[in-house]
């Protein structure tokens, strides 16, 4: 009875781990196509994501972009020592962005974003060798942020406002190795939680010293999820103990961390502009997770993150009037670190290379297109703390994993 509990508090730690541990960035598809640089890119509304100091900039008066991508990803895990070899079933998740930004007058802007900076989910096999850890997961998260952009200057402007952050999360493993009901059936439990809300904000500062050059810093601050009173559906679970888990509920908190990103483009000509993003996620703040169940018992699980980097290029070509091309490649290391890789966030460093282009429809209307083609570094690691019996139990192998996202936007203008 000891040992089942001690394994769900695993379980349930495990499952909102997913959004630490997984990051893709889908924030816009004229920025994405460029490398998801945008830091010092003035070119449409993405800027109340990328820096909303940059809105004051905007020729337009009014501008509304909306996209949306979907993720198609492959994930397979093999262990040849003990002849192991599985595939994710993964869905196609599909996150979203809408940005707005209206200029009151020369100096002042206002901008509004909804967009969804977490969004996915992997799926294994029933039963699989791994099903200890995970069967399924899937999470949604929607950032809502209001903006004020203020122009000091000619030359430099700042920007900033509140982030809303509204989640929902669920997940499926068995509840250990081995645990069945009297018919063979492997003892599980789903986790859901809907509603979580927290606050955030975020600021820049962009800085123009001539026509051709623009620099940018945006700071995002880190948000502190805290799921409360989340449901537990425990099923095939031996009868003697089954009782244990009826009406249990649980509380837990998930640290999303500050980024802060610094940035230059440049104009070579009217044609041909280039950019470089430097990120810094301060993924340490993702030491471990408490879980606190409604009996009173609470488990602390480590995840020791580390602070992980980004470097982002991207071009921007003007073949024409109505038409426009992006390229862009970035360098995302990943903040796992060695013996805290579960297959739930099967996440190596990974080399990204996007492209895109922009039709413009008509004077007002504009067609974007962008795709991200992500390879993870091949990697043979292990997540060596889950427990039975008071004993740490390693799960590991080698795990190959990339995505395809394709995506397509509107952006309006006057």
């Amino acid at each position: 009875m000891k040992k089942l509990t001690l394994l769900a508090m695993v379980l349930l730690t495990s499952a909102l781990t997913y959004a630490g541990g997984y990051r893709i960035s889908l924030q816009g598809q004229k920025q994405l196509a460029m490398g998801h640089t945008g830091v010092a890119v003035i070119n449409s509304s993405e800027l109340v994501f990328f820096n909303p100091a940059g809105l004051t900039f905007l020729n337009e008066k009014f501008t509304v972009s909306g996209g949306a991508n979907a993720v198609f990803a492959n994930i397979s895990f093999q262990n040849e020592q003990y002849g192991w070899y599985t595939e994710a079933n993964n869905p196609v998740s599909t996150p979203f962005n809408v940005y707005a930004a209206y200029k009151i007058n020369d100096w002042a802007s206002v901008g509004l974003g909804i967009y969804t900076p977490y969004g996915s989910g992997v799926e294994y096999p029933t039963n699989w060798e791994g099903s200890h850890l995970i069967n399924d997961i899937s999470l949604q998260a929607i950032f809502i942020q209001p903006t004020l952009s203020i122009k000091i200057n000619d030359k430099i402007s700042i920007g900033g406002g509140p982030i809303y952050a509204t989640g929902a999360v669920n997940f499926n493993r068995n509840i250990d190795r081995t645990t069945t009901n009297t018919e063979g059936e492997r003892a599980n439990v789903t986790i859901d939680k809907s509603g979580i809300g927290a606050w955030g904000y975020n600021l820049g500062l962009m800085v123009r010293p001539t026509e051709e050059f623009t620099l940018g810093i945006n700071y995002r601050s880190e948000i502190q999820m805290d799921a409360k009173n989340g449901e537990a559906d425990f099923q095939n679970v031996p009868s003697g103990v089954a009782p244990l888990y009826e009406g249990v509920t649980f509380n837990a908190s998930l640290p999303l961390p500050a980024e802060l990103t610094v940035g230059a483009s440049y104009a070579i000509n009217d044609k041909w502009l280039v950019a470089f993003d430097y990120n810094r996620a301060y993924w340490s703040a993702y030491e471990a997770l408490d879980v606190i169940f409604s009996n009173g018992q609470e488990s602390l699980n480590p995840r020791n993150y580390k602070n992980a980097s980004t470097y982002r290029f991207g071009l921007q070509y003007k073949a024409t009037n109505r038409f426009t091309l992006r390229g862009g490649y970035y360098f995302d290391e990943s903040p796992v670190q060695s013996g805290y890789f579960a297959p739930e966030t099967p996440r190596n460093d990974s080399n990204n290379f996007t492209g895109g282009f922009t039709f413009q429809l008509s004077n007002r209307f504009a067609l974007d297109a962008s795709f991200l083609y992500i390879h993870f570094d091949e990697v043979d690691e292990s997540y060596d703390y889950y427990q039975e019996n008071g004993q740490n139990v390693p799960f590991g192998g080698t795990y190959k994993n990339n995505a395809f996202v394709p995506g397509l936007g509107i952006t309006y203008g006057f």
